[in-house]
């Protein structure tokens, strides 16, 4: 029996199409995959006694909106949550850290004031915080300078371990953690930022 013609075409369009697609959506795949962000810094948990402090430090209370700025786990986030019964967000880059402060916030039932959201933090407006805490490096503090500048006069802002070049602190308080044996600062400055005065050259 002879094929009939007209399936001929049909065939040869088929083949043509798929070895045309199959690229086609590699190059889409590969294209999302080069564009998924990666995180500025390594995620290392600040100890829950740190934590506690950094909260005490920045006078939390329940009229206070807190802004964690690479929440992690969101231990930060939950405390401000749980102990002082202020609204709390907590952002993060890495979606492995967002669902584990998801999960951690749910586990601790303080869902109703505690959110975590998935963004880069050099791209948000942190003007609706009164209380903004880090754990970041030192050069991306500084990056964050122009958007802590929005702030409302008399917001605060913490952060564990890093200062921030050209912006002096109010205050800077050392503890020895009872979770890792180790000494950790912590730097509190309040809005308006007072910046240090450049060194005169000789």
């Amino acid at each position: 029996m002879r094929r009939p013609v007209s399936l001929i075409p049909t065939i040869a369009a088929l083949f043509v199409l798929a070895t045309l697609v199959c690229p086609v959506a590699a190059q889409e795949t590969k294209t999302k995959a080069e564009k998924a962000p990666e995180p500025d810094v390594v995620y290392v948990p600040t100890p829950h006694d740190v934590v506690t402090k950094m909260l005490q430090l920045a006078a939390v209370t329940k009229k206070d909106v807190l802004y964690d700025l690479g929440c992690g786990d969101g231990r930060i986030v939950v405390m401000a949550a749980k102990k002082y019964g202020c609204r709390a967000a907590g952002f993060d880059i890495a979606p492995e850290r967002v669902r584990e402060s998801r999960e951690n916030v749910k586990k601790n039932k303080v869902e109703s004031l505690a959110t975590i959201r998935q963004q880069d933090v050099f791209k948000l407006d942190l003007s609706p915080a009164s209380v903004v805490t880090l754990y970041l490096l030192p050069e991306l503090n500084v990056r964050l300078i122009p958007q802590l500048e929005k702030l409302k006069p008399g917001s605060r802002i913490v952060s564990h371990d890093f200062d921030m070049e050209g912006v002096k602190p109010d205050k800077v308080v050392h503890l020895k953690s009872n979770e890792d044996n180790e000494e950790h600062t912590i730097y509190l400055w309040t809005t308006p930022l007072k910046k240090e005065k450049a060194k005169e050259q000789e």
